[in-house]
């Protein structure tokens, strides 16, 4: 039997949970305790394959660099003579450049808000997983003619069902980002062409209440100001509702977007 499938008091599932590092997105600590269906596009398989066709390829807010990493890797010796990717979380900086440093990949520290510290047209492939906002005109300027953006987006109310339980209903309009109908207007704005554009809503499990605090640690945005301490109640309902009725479910919302830079 695993350690946590031995029954474990609620302040001992949230001391684990709170304990864990957050910085980088690989996600192995939740085997176990919780689950989350992938898409049927396989990204990173897909991004590999995109990867071996490229000359020159960005990822905009590569995270811990995982993803770009494992795509990489898989393209193997048909990777881009060129690879850079950005970051703006210094944590996520160091640990990103650890690990694609081996690859040749150079990480460039840049907010999520900032402009692409690259020159026009520098790359015909720009990537990207989970960005937190995709900066169209600027995805559009160094990206060469002809070249593509080749990402997957969050969707709107992923993962609102946990969201809410801490935070109420909240406003449609809040709950309503990132609709991929909007990115579309967004990027075709900017001058760029929609080749393919899929979405999926996706069912998770959380099986225990370390899983959700250390899920809400490492994914900030999901309630804002998430501590143990300003949440113990709700903390605790849950954790007796996981206890009685076995795991909470809620669904992640994701979109792909395979994006162009017409040749005019």
């Amino acid at each position: 039997m695993a350690p946590h499938d031995v029954p474990r008091s609620f302040e001992a599932l949230v001391a684990e949970g709170a304990a864990v590092p957050t910085d980088g997105w690989d996600f192995s600590w939740f085997d176990g305790r919780a689950t989350e269906e992938r898409p049927s596009w396989g990204y990173a398989v897909s991004l590999a394959g995109r990867l071996a066709r490229a000359t020159a390829a960005l990822d905009v807010q590569t995270g811990g660099g995982e993803v770009l990493d494992f795509a990489l890797g898989r393209a193997a010796a048909s990777a881009p003579v060129l690879s850079a990717a950005t970051e703006g979380w210094p944590p996520n900086v160091a640990k990103a450049t650890e690990l694609l440093r081996p690859r040749g990949t150079v990480v460039v520290a840049a907010h999520e808000d900032a402009p692409l510290p690259f020159a026009d047209g520098a790359f015909d492939l720009v990537s990207s997983r989970h960005p937190v906002t995709p900066h169209w005109t600027e995805i559009a300027r160094v990206l060469r003619p002809g070249g593509t953006y080749f990402a997957q987006h969050v969707g709107p109310r992923s993962v609102f069902e946990l969201v809410e339980y801490f935070l109420g209903p909240l406003p449609a309009e809040q709950s309503s980002g990132r609709d991929p109908d909007r990115e579309r207007a967004g990027a075709e704005a900017a001058g760029l062409e929609v080749v393919d554009l899929r979405a999926e809503r996706l069912r998770i499990e959380f099986h225990d209440i370390a899983a959700v605090v250390h899920f809400l640690r490492k994914v900030v945005w999901m309630v804002p100001g998430f501590t143990v301490e300003a949440y113990e109640d709700r903390l605790r309902s849950l954790h007796e509702e996981i206890e009685s009725k076995g795991p909470f479910v809620a669904h992640s919302s994701r979109h792909l977007f395979d994006i162009r830079k017409p040749h005019r």
